[in-house]
């Protein structure tokens, strides 16, 4: 089959286009800065190069009409005809608790998903427009929905509840949804493909880390904790979010700076992490130069980020009562390897031996690098969520 991969953020559209038969990309890319000034197309042909192109275009549906435009390109493009997809699979960020598994788009799909927009004011309702552009584009073609939060839907209550009023959770449904599931589904499956062990006897910990950021303890191939919440903001500090934090904290500077609701999320969405304590800036490439260069700022920014994701997995080994692979992903798990190095040194108590000669020599690869006579793998698993996208989609719409 021929899936179509959309992900689409509030301004951006990122596509695959991927053949089920080889697990291969035929072209990819995303379109940028939507409703914003200088729209532009990111293209990877079917040969390999790249193209930027400068659209004129307001918004998503144009987004998607460059894209396919793109992909039945005379001359660039991979297929003659639309015909020729066979199915739309959608990333939807929240599933709330109607969702533990992908699914085929129908009324009732996208009710439920908008039901999600409160806890996800950022990113349901731009997937909802890439699904319903979809529908007036190429009506009548499959779509299926794959969830961020459907993976951790097999944590258990005492995992994913919160200590407040009950009648918060039955009423509103406030509770710990985790994100990132595709991401940390497809790292847990392959890091056991590698390994070539069954997946249903380790217990693992996926690190996702970079801008976004999230650790998933995972017991018999299923999420039983995570790092995020209700929303992307709890667990480990981030680019620009703030993770884990004493509400009381909060509550303070409301009172003390009068902060209404859009401030307060401001100011834990876009303005703290790494961004709130460098100042200068939210990339962790950056924030490494800063620490090399010797700057203060960046270095308390690199030693905090690193020091929590090593108390995450510390954590996560302890609930399951060991680990057996840690695996990285994300853009600092896959390309920064003297952060991976220095959030595993002090793990060294549990087992786990870094080939630090592997490790320096891995950037962005796929492989082991921890020593031959480590307790515990580690492995980097560049994450290809695009991939499961495809995968669940080819599965759904191979039953209808």
């Amino acid at each position: 089959m021929k899936i179509l991969v959309l992900n689409c953020g509030s301004s951006s559209v990122k596509f695959q286009l991927i053949d089920t038969a080889n697990e291969q990309a035929l072209i990819e890319g995303g379109v940028e800065r939507i409703g914003l000034e200088a729209p532009l197309l990111k293209v990877k042909h079917p040969d390999g190069s790249k193209e930027l192109i400068d659209l004129h275009i307001k918004d998503h549906k144009g987004a998607v009409s460059e894209i396919l435009s793109a992909i039945a390109d005379p001359e660039k493009g991979c297929i003659k005809s639309f015909d020729e997809i066979d199915a739309v699979g959608h990333r939807v960020v929240h599933g709330g608790e109607k969702f533990a598994e992908s699914v085929l788009i129908d009324d009732e799909v996208k009710a439920m998903i908008r039901e999600c927009y409160d806890v996800a004011p950022l990113h349901n309702p731009a997937n909802m427009v890439g699904i319903e552009v979809m529908e007036e584009l190429m009506p009548g073609k499959p779509q299926v929905a794959v969830f961020d939060t459907a993976f951790h839907q097999t944590m258990p209550p005492e995992a994913y509840m919160y200590a407040i009023p009950y009648n918060y959770y039955t009423r509103d449904n406030v509770r710990r949804y985790g994100f990132h599931g595709t991401s940390h589904r497809y790292v847990s499956q392959r890091v056991c493909e590698m390994l070539g062990v069954d997946i249903a006897k380790q217990r693992i910990i996926t690190c996702h880390i970079g801008n976004g950021a999230s650790i998933t303890a995972i017991q018999g191939g299923k999420s039983i904790d995570t790092s995020m919440g209700l929303t992307p903001t709890e667990g480990l500090m981030m680019g620009t979010r703030v993770g884990d934090i004493d509400p009381g904290a909060l509550i303070f500077l409301i009172q003390r700076y009068n902060l209404d609701a859009k401030q307060l999320q401001d100011l834990v969405n876009k303005e703290s992490g790494v961004l709130g304590i460098y100042g200068r800036s939210s990339d962790m490439r950056d924030i490494e130069q800063g620490f090399l260069a010797g700057d203060a700022e960046a270095t308390l920014a690199l030693r905090m980020y690193e020091r929590r994701v090593t108390k995450y997995i510390g954590a996560y080994a302890a609930l399951m009562g060991g680990v057996d692979i840690i695996a990285f992903a994300g853009g600092v798990g896959e390309n920064q390897m003297h952060i991976r190095r220095r959030i595993l040194e002090p793990l060294e108590f549990l087992g786990v031996k870094v080939d630090v000669a592997v490790n320096e020599a891995n950037h962005a690869q796929e492989g082991i690098i921890s020593a031959p006579d480590s307790k515990v793998k580690v492995a980097v698993v560049p994450t290809n969520e695009e991939l499961m996208i495809a995968r669940d989609t080819a599965a759904i719409v191979a039953k209808l």
